[in-house]
């Protein structure tokens, strides 16, 4: 509710939202994913979403569901959708039974999906080098702390053990 000033009119405190976390992080996060894409985009005609479900799979040892992409990475599950069709026409990632419910249907890469992501990753490693360049290795370490801080406040998954225990 807005205060009242002396003069009993209405009057609200303005929000600086370049000092404003939620925003900061916000477009900080945009602004990385988009350098990020230029990478599998221009080279691999990958969009931010596709690159998200081959991320997902490349770093797992097992399938995984769609629905498990989508908690992961935080995009909706309509987005990933979309992604796992396209990857599927690009024979990039494949469905198989999963093994834990073998009504439904879990989705790997195929040696296609695989060569690309292990001839993305030391790309986008490169290009997250050069992003953060301008921190020394002491600030890069602290700033990976202090994001795992605030994942852990909001309860993120962190990692894939992390992952399949909430799955």
């Amino acid at each position: 509710r807005p205060a009242l000033g002396p003069n009993r009119t209405c009057f609200l405190t303005k929000l600086d939202l370049f000092k404003f976390m939620p925003f900061r992080l916000n477009r900080l996060a945009a602004e990385v994913s988009a350098e990020l894409a230029s990478e599998y985009r221009e080279r691999y005609g990958l969009d931010i979403p596709e690159w998200r479900v081959l991320a997902t799979l490349g770093f797992r040892d097992d399938a995984c569901t769609a629905q498990y992409i989508a908690y992961c990475t935080r995009t909706h599950k309509s987005t990933i959708s979309r992604a796992v069709a396209h990857l599927l026409e690009q024979q990039l990632i494949e469905r198989v039974e999963n093994v834990d419910d073998r009504r439904e249907l879990a989705l790997q890469l195929t040696g296609k999906g695989r060569a690309l992501y292990e001839e993305l990753i030391p790309r986008l490693l490169h290009k997250e080098q050069d992003i953060l360049s301008c921190l020394t290795a002491a600030e890069r370490k602290d700033f990976a702390n202090t994001l795992g801080k605030i994942e852990r406040q909001l309860d993120l998954v962190q990692t894939a053990k992390d992952a399949r225990a909430k799955k």
